[in-house]
């Protein structure tokens, strides 16, 4: 039986697995769907497919630099508890995945799924399989690839931040310090010139609000904003930070000491940006109980 994209399309609207494995699935079955549609089941892909809409805002992230020094990757990849982020197999298919970025210089989520793991077992396969056998949904959330012709350091607080600095002049001491730097301050732009113009609007006029209040004439408060601002600004600038092994000095005088230049900067942390819903174990009992009186 010829196994058309209809079909595919069908099983995939039936059981939320991806194209791929639907049409593998068909192909076994002959083409019946419900012997395909078991297929999937004993293959745990409908299992991974269920658990996708979970979400996954815990996990690890991983920092590795080539060992020529020029080239390095972070990756994350999540999960759904810090019990299976300590988990053997999850932490072997993270280092696998690492490495097999790193050597690919994978930026694309999606081609790295694709890429070979082993022979005949993509990424993505792995990652359902892992899936099905432990019971939490797993994703690869995403990858960076940073190269340079200089110094590249990196830094890894444990498993929940790491970090790449690619600089130009000093030291590979210096590189790693300021990749620690970044683990622990988290600058969000190297140069106020890097600065967003609507974020930097978007400051002034909360500045402009709060000093308004306080009832100077405008040409203080125009002085006071602008300094203000200068200081908002350098608190999420690389440069204008106080170095966290020396807060005496900023980022930028200790760059310049050393006649060196930051180049780039990459920083992950585990879960940023994900909404991760808290469970309130005292309304959901309450809840229970409430249920459990009305019948």
């Amino acid at each position: 039986m010829e196994i058309t994209a209809t079909l595919v399309k069908e099983l995939r609207e039936k059981t939320g697995v991806g194209m791929m494995e639907c049409k593998t699935a068909l192909v076994s079955a002959g083409g019946d769907m419900e012997k395909a549609i078991v297929y999937l089941r004993e293959h745990g892909l409908m299992t991974a497919a269920k658990r996708a809409g979970r979400v996954a805002a815990d996990g690890t992230v991983e920092a590795y630099i080539h060992p020529g020094g020029k080239i390095g990757v972070l990756v994350e990849i999540n999960c759904e508890t810090d019990f299976v982020a300590r988990e053997h197999d999850f932490r072997n298919f993270a280092t696998d995945l690492t490495r097999l970025a790193l050597e690919g210089e994978f930026v694309d989520v999606e081609a790295l799924l694709a890429a070979e793991l082993a022979a005949g077992e993509t990424v993505d396969a792995r990652r359902r399989a892992l899936v099905a056998k432990i019971g939490e949904n797993i994703s690869v959330r995403r990858s960076v690839v940073v190269r340079t012709n200089g110094l590249l350091g990196a830094y890894a607080h444990g498993t929940r931040i790491g970090v790449l600095v690619a600089l130009e002049g000093g030291t590979d001491a210096l590189a790693h310090d300021l990749a620690m730097h970044v683990a622990a301050s988290n600058p969000r732009y190297i140069h106020v010139a890097d600065v967003p113009a609507e974020v930097v609007a978007k400051e002034r006029e909360i500045l402009t609000e709060q000093a308004g209040k306080e009832g100077k004439s405008p040409e203080i408060v125009a002085k006071m904003v602008e300094g203000r601002l200068r200081k908002s600004l350098n608190e999420i600038v690389l440069l204008g930070q106080p170095f966290v092994k020396d807060p005496d000095q900023t980022v930028e005088k200790l760059l310049k000491s050393a006649g060196a230049k930051v180049l780039r900067i990459e920083r992950f942390e585990v879960g940023a940006g994900i909404e991760k819903k808290q469970a309130d174990f005292v309304a959901e009992v309450m809840a229970q109980v409430s249920a459990a009186g009305g019948r």
